[in-house]
């Protein structure tokens, strides 16, 4: 029988692995799993994905993670999507400007559904991010979700958060450890083998040789467990996303009372891409571009001129990557979780929420009557699939792009450069928009709203006139637009901003009312 895990490494995806298994697994329980964590204190957080998904939130209420405390302790701001500027097209084209991947919905079950209503022209020259819900004119605006009587993790707009990732990485292991988790600082020198290939051991420079039944790789990209002692190679995604490196800063407010975005804001590069997250005392930027495209010299130049003045000055951090996956994740008895197993870029938080995912389905898989295979097949499997749409996903943003003033954009629309699982898809969506019928949400961390915002954000065209006839409901779809404007006004009126909402958690718990 399975009873004892051992994750080496720590950072964001060891703990929120750490507290998340130990809470589900009942390490606090006898006859429940015990969890150990062992992580390096001369290994530093590689600390620049600071943004979630809003899965991101029940995670971290199944922790026992308290809101207001993440705002407090982490400098976390609240996100409400991603705003993607020039991506559609150059600068100084009409087409230029911006579209928001919001988090909200729009369709109320007992309505119609409202895109094709919206194709056919009833929501007015309106774009679909702003016709689809309130999310985008609240966004704008440098709103905030909810309304400080709202409890943790409750508001009438869905959200995530940014943090900073070193704070958020702490405050994870001081749950951990309450939800039982044991800590060792230890550095891992060793891995040992059996006879039958799995892990019979870990040696550390302090504690000797740890042992577990279940043994999971958090030491990032450089995969110690998974990679280097067991051999399971990574699949590289380089042919389809060529963004590998990255260059980031830290930019400080211009004055306490400046606004803060309520969205990660992403701007179109002519090699890649660049980030903006607002946190709650400063924002994190950083290039992520192709170096097959660009030099690491150029970036920089192009980050410090979107960073203005500001950034003049400021120090930078760079790093290298492999954009990929490994279709093997769980090796015998050892799981890959976090940047052991995959990461593509840092777009759209993928990397956190996968490690959310790896925890989940740990945690539903995991082998208490020691059948390692049978997990290990069905966890493969579906990371696998889940990859693969996340691939496809981010390779859409970059293949629909009209874009073509380098050749990074030339070259990413040339169809060896895209996969033929993207293109059946976008074959599918000619004459007939995005459904739930496209989607497994077993395997889809993108569901049908998130390939609707980005598609029709970056000018996709749908022709529905053959079917015209079939959409009776254009009252219906008319009115439900007047009410998702009617829900934006209401959100300009009532909400408060970003800051405000910030400043409410620094001195009270959410669901308490406003701070005196």
């Amino acid at each position: 029988m399975a009873r004892n895990i051992l994750i080496v490494g720590g950072g964001t995806a060891g703990w929120i692995t750490a507290g998340y298994l130990a809470k589900m697994l009942g390490a606090e329980r006898p006859g429940g799993v015990s969890v150990t964590l062992v992580e390096s204190p001369d290994i530093g957080i590689l600390g620049v994905g600071e943004g979630t998904f809003p899965t991101i939130r029940k995670t971290l209420a199944r922790i026992g993670i308290d809101e207001a405390d993440l705002i407090r302790r982490c400098d976390a701001s609240f996100k409400q999507g991603a705003k993607f500027v020039h991506w559609q097209a150059e600068p100084g084209t009409a087409a230029s400007d911006h579209y928001l991947h919001g988090f909200q919905t729009a369709d109320d079950q007992n309505g119609p559904e409202l895109l094709p209503y919206w194709l056919l022209g009833m929501a007015g020259d309106a774009r679909w991010d702003e016709a689809a819900t309130p999310q985008k004119r609240a966004g704008d605006a440098c709103r905030g979700p909810k309304l400080p009587s709202h409890s943790d993790f409750v508001g009438p707009l869905n959200y995530a958060y940014h943090f900073d990732a070193k704070a958020l990485a702490v405050l994870l292991r001081e749950q951990a450890i309450a939800n039982s988790v044991r800590h060792i600082a230890d550095t891992v020198s060793e891995v040992a083998l059996s006879d039958d290939g799995a892990i019979a051991g870990v040696r550390t420079a302090e504690n000797g040789v740890l042992t577990a039944d279940l043994y999971i790789d958090c030491t990032g990209f450089r995969a110690e467990l998974i990679g280097k002692a067991l051999g399971q190679p990574w699949t590289s995604c380089r042919d389809t996303l060529f963004c590998d490196s990255a260059i980031a800063m830290q930019i400080p407010y211009d004055s306490p009372d400046a606004p803060i975005a309520s969205y990660t804001v992403s701007t179109a590069q002519q090699s890649g891409w660049i980030w903006d997250i607002a946190l709650g005392s400063r924002r994190g930027v950083g290039h992520v571009f192709s170096s097959a495209h660009t030099d690491a010299d150029a970036a920089e130049a192009a980050l410090r001129a979107y960073a203005g003045p500001a950034g003049e000055k400021l120090e930078t951090r760079s790093f290298r990557f492999d954009a990929g996956y490994r279709e093997t994740n769980w090796h015998k008895n050892c799981v890959a979780i976090g940047l052991s197993s995959g990461f593509f870029e840092p777009l759209e938080a993928t990397g956190i929420v996968f490690s959310e995912i790896a925890a989940q389905l740990v945690a539903n898989l995991f082998p208490w009557g020691g059948d390692f295979e049978t997990s290990a097949r069905q966890y493969n499997a579906n990371l696998r699939a889940r990859y693969e749409r996340a691939r496809d996903f981010i390779k859409m943003h970059y293949f629909l792009s009209q874009r073509r003033d380098s050749d990074f954009w030339r070259d990413n629309v040339r169809p060896e450069t895209t996969p033929d699982s993207l293109m059946e898809l976008l074959d599918r969506w000619r004459f007939r928009p995005p459904n739930e019928l496209d989607f497994d949400p077993n395997i889809d961390i993108f569901g049908a709203p998130s390939w609707q915002y980005v598609l029709y954000g970056m000018g996709w065209k749908t022709d529905l006139s053959a079917k015209a006839p079939v959409f009776r409901l254009g009252n219906e779809a008319r009115a439900a637009f007047a009410t998702i404007r009617q829900h934006g006004d209401y959100a300009l009126q009532q909400l408060p901003t970003n800051r405000d909402l910030l400043r409410h958690a620094q001195n009270a718990r959410f669901g308490q009312g406003r701070a005196a």
